[in-house]
């Protein structure tokens, strides 16, 4: 089997891509590949400042404006200021294992920022999407439990892994579930989901632990790039795969290599818990889809 790689990435003129956390890492990568193949591309960041810098090296197609995942009003604000059509969603921005704390609406920050920022992004932009909807996620979904009767761990003692593992496992049900819901529509639009391998960014230096150290290390010595990390991503928003894929990385536990369509866990395919989580994701944010 050929190994897909940037240079399978087709032109991109005359499309525009919004990329989620695109000031650094995979996203930034993303966001790079995507513009050198004639893409407009909006780089959605908290930090627009950083945003800038990272952008200024790129193609003057590049445009820079600020989103931050874990305030649903800068969602509704940066929903807002898009009123052009839009070819390819990539919800990519996220954190990892970080102490418990909560967004500006009350939700504990992983499944806030990773989960139902991207959730309310999607459903408020979904009527000028034309394509795809991209949500990166990760091999955590794996050991993901979703708890729907406390989901912002209000009532159990926070564990900042197992809270990261319900917030990529969310973010799987939700992918798939979109896919269930623009294909019952009969909408064009495709919903895929992708997850980076072990790939070396800054998402592993925020965990505020002795973690931080440990992480760089492996960094160093085990993980594979970003721009190896961004592939799946890049496949899943340009490639040609059917609704409902999930890419990843094809070495070894899925970890390392060229992207391709992947598994996922049983719990990722319980349309169940997945209409439940959307449900609940929908009274929490206040966001319906245009479906």
């Amino acid at each position: 089997m050929a190994k897909w790689t940037v240079a399978d990435v087709p032109d991109q003129t005359g499309r525009t891509v919004v990329v989620t956390g695109a000031n650094s890492g995979i996203g930034l990568v993303t966001a790079r590949v995507l513009a050198a193949a004639g893409a407009r591309v909006i780089l959605a960041c908290r930090n627009v400042d950083k945003g800038k810098a990272a952008a200024a090296p790129l193609a003057d197609t590049v445009e820079v404006r600020a989103l931050d995942l874990a305030n649903l009003t800068s969602v509704r604000e940066f929903a807002a200021s898009i009123d052009e059509p839009i070819d390819v969603l990539v919800n990519n921005a996220g954190v990892m294992a970080v102490p418990l704390r909560r967004t500006v609406d009350g939700f504990e920050m992983q499944i806030g920022t990773n989960h139902l920022g991207h959730f309310a992004l999607t459903g408020l932009l979904l009527d000028r999407v034309r394509a795809r909807v991209v949500t990166v996620s990760s091999s955590a979904h794996m050991v993901g439990r979703i708890r729907l009767t406390d989901l912002n761990w209000e009532r159990r003692r926070y564990r900042r892994w197992a809270a990261y593992g319900q917030s990529k496992l969310a973010n799987l049900l939700f992918a798939y579930e979109l896919h269930r819901r623009l294909a019952a529509a009969e909408r064009t639009i495709g919903s895929y989901a992708a997850h980076p391998g072990y790939a070396a960014t800054n998402l592993q230096s925020h965990t505020e632990s002795l973690l931080d150290h440990i992480m760089a290390l492996g960094n160093r010595l085990v993980a594979q790039s970003a721009a190896m990390g961004a592939l799946p991503s890049l496949y899943a928003a340009t490639a040609e795969a059917p609704s409902g894929s999930f890419i990843g990385p094809s070495g070894p536990a899925g970890q390392h290599g060229y992207p391709k369509v992947v598994n996922s866990s049983r719990a990722s395919k319980d349309t169940v818990v997945a209409s439940d989580l959307w449900a609940l994701s929908e009274k929490l944010t206040d966001v319906t889809f245009p479906l």
